[in-house]
């Protein structure tokens, strides 16, 4: 009697095609479960809880009641909210005035200014902060106080008084950190097709109506994808407010992202900190999906 040979089942012909697939992919979707999506699960759950080292208390919404009820805490809202929409839109424009005027320069012009520009994003934030510190010097020593010295102005505690500090931490981010934005910038210019500028030469626009009606349109994926990034990065600086003027004066330069680590390493209120994360993260989401919804309207990704 003739043996009957069954076709192999389905899923067995799926991992035999496409197994390796999944293994490659395997160790990624682990490091992100390990690192990522389990910690974020565990100080939710940390949030409605008062955290002790033996042992932690399930106390409900109090450490939210606690975060809306802080003065600091608006304090801080008010102070990164302050800092990304000074700083965004501005350090955007920059880079975008940047990218425009190295673009119609030669290959090594470019390389020149691409590695100029992008050297300081390599260099640790850590130098970048204490380069700065000592631009703000109060003394005469100061980069800043020893240009208006020369001007016969006095000079002036820069990090040190509360009219000043924040202003001062603006401008840093203002003058720093265009590398990558303008590597961006000139590679989406160098793919607008030239026929459109020729059609317009054609037609007599003006370079500035050709930037308006052009450059600047067909730029607009990139512009949204380093405002959303831009944004994202502003609601979460820390390292120059801790190295530079540790949340002071009076609480001038606190930010949201300061006070969390104050909250959780300093006195130790893990479920405060872990409420006020995500405070943070939904500040960032409704930021995020505002930006896309105002500008993603005719943006092709």
């Amino acid at each position: 009697m003739a043996t009957t040979i069954q076709p192999p089942s389905k899923w067995r012909l799926f991992f035999r095609d496409y197994g390796w697939c999944y293994l490659f992919i395997a160790v990624p979707i682990l490091v992100f479960l390990l690192f990522t999506l389990i910690p974020v699960i565990y100080a939710f759950i940390m949030s409605f809880q008062q955290y002790h080292v033996m042992g932690s208390t399930f106390i409900g919404l109090d450490n939210y009641k606690t975060m809306l009820h802080d003065d600091v805490f608006w304090k801080s809202m008010r102070n990164t909210f302050i800092f990304t929409v000074a700083t965004v839109p501005v350090s955007v424009a920059i880079t975008l005035v940047l990218a425009v005027l190295i673009f119609p320069r030669g290959k090594k012009m470019h390389t020149f200014f691409k590695a100029s520009l992008y050297l300081p994003t390599v260099a640790s934030g850590v130098t970048m902060a204490l380069v700065w510190f000592w631009i703000y010097d109060p003394t005469n020593m100061g980069l800043v106080n020893m240009i208006l010295g020369l001007f016969g102005i006095d000079p002036q505690m820069w990090l040190g008084s509360s009219n000043t500090a924040l202003f001062s931490l603006i401008l840093m981010s203002w003058l720093t950190g265009h590398g990558a934005g303008v590597i961006l910038y000139l590679a989406a210019l160098g793919g607008i097709p030239k026929s459109l500028y020729e059609a317009a030469d054609i037609d007599h626009a003006s370079p500035l109506s050709q930037f308006f009606n052009i450059t600047l349109p067909l730029l607009k994926p990139t512009t949204l994808y380093l405002l959303v990034m831009g944004i994202i990065t502003s609601f979460q600086v820390f390292m120059s407010i801790y190295l530079m003027t540790q949340g002071g004066p009076n609480f001038a330069t606190t930010t949201i992202a300061y006070l969390i680590y104050v909250h959780a390493f300093e006195y130790y209120q893990f479920g405060l900190a872990a409420a006020e994360s995500f405070a943070l993260g939904i500040v960032i989401i409704v930021a995020s999906v505002f930006q896309f919804k105002l500008m993603a309207s005719d943006v092709e990704f």
